[in-house]
């Protein structure tokens, strides 16, 4: 009676995986051997494993990433890939994200850009930061409903507070509309010095001046994304290709 009182009380308190780890360990032998530092260190364990994974599940669910299952550990560097291994070992410690500083990912199609931010991006969910992933155009046009329904500065404010935001398909298209280049200079205004921003973009950075069109909110944008980014010019065959033709073979 009393054991099923106090799992009662865990799961009142909202406390289910320590619970159930209590309720293991009383079917197993081997845990009366234990002291009990022991085993109660192993039940706060299993409780805090529990809320990192919830945690990171619900990261990942409002981050929307392109490629949810993307990570570091599996992006394939080299130089024929344009990508050195050493690039990416300074990405995978983080610093990039405490020194608030952006990654701006070149390349033609199909050779993983999108994947490479994903896995930025799941790389900062890991680590308990909100992501959001977004494809520009798409932004735009929800940034256009925002102006129509009196949410547009709540939208951009959400935004704001985004510690990574993912910018994906930059450059598509002829050069940006006016209210479009406002749009992304706000954006970038609300993040600079204080979040990070991964851009991928299958314009050269060099390209990307003539893109916005207009001088000096060019000049304001690239301002605020280049001179304290990552850049990482990606070559190589795409993978797209390379993979409809392995799984024809």
């Amino acid at each position: 009676m009393l054991t099923e009182q106090t799992i009662q009380k865990l799961h009142a308190m909202r406390l289910g995986a320590m619970a159930l780890a209590w309720q293991e360990q009383q079917k197993n032998t081997k845990a009366g051997k234990l002291s009990f530092d022991e085993r109660f260190s192993m039940l706060v364990d299993a409780e805090h494993l529990a809320r990192d994974n919830r945690r990171l599940t619900r990261l990942l669910k409002n981050a929307e990433l392109r490629f949810g299952d993307a990570c570091l550990e599996d992006v394939e560097t080299g130089a024929s890939r344009g990508l050195p291994r050493e690039t990416l070992n300074q990405l995978s410690t983080g610093t990039w994200i405490a020194e608030h500083l952006n990654v701006l990912v070149t390349g033609k199609t199909g050779v993983g850009k999108s994947y490479i931010a994903c896995a930025l991006g799941q790389f900062a969910c890991r680590r308990g930061l909100r992501v959001l992933y977004r494809r520009l155009p798409r932004l735009f046009a929800e940034l256009g409903l925002a102006k129509a329904d009196g949410t547009y500065h709540k939208r951009l404010a959400k935004m704001a507070k985004v510690d990574v935001l993912i910018l994906d398909d930059l450059g598509l298209g002829t050069s940006l509309k006016e209210a479009h280049r406002h749009d992304l200079l706000e954006v970038m205004e609300d993040r600079y010095g204080s979040s990070c921003t991964v851009i991928t973009s299958q314009l050269d950075v060099g390209h990307w001046y003539e893109w916005i069109g207009d001088p000096t909110v060019a000049d304001a944008i690239l301002d605020r994304l280049v001179h304290n980014a990552y850049k990482l010019k990606l070559t190589g065959p795409s993978r797209r290709k390379e993979k409809a033709t392995r799984n024809k073979s």
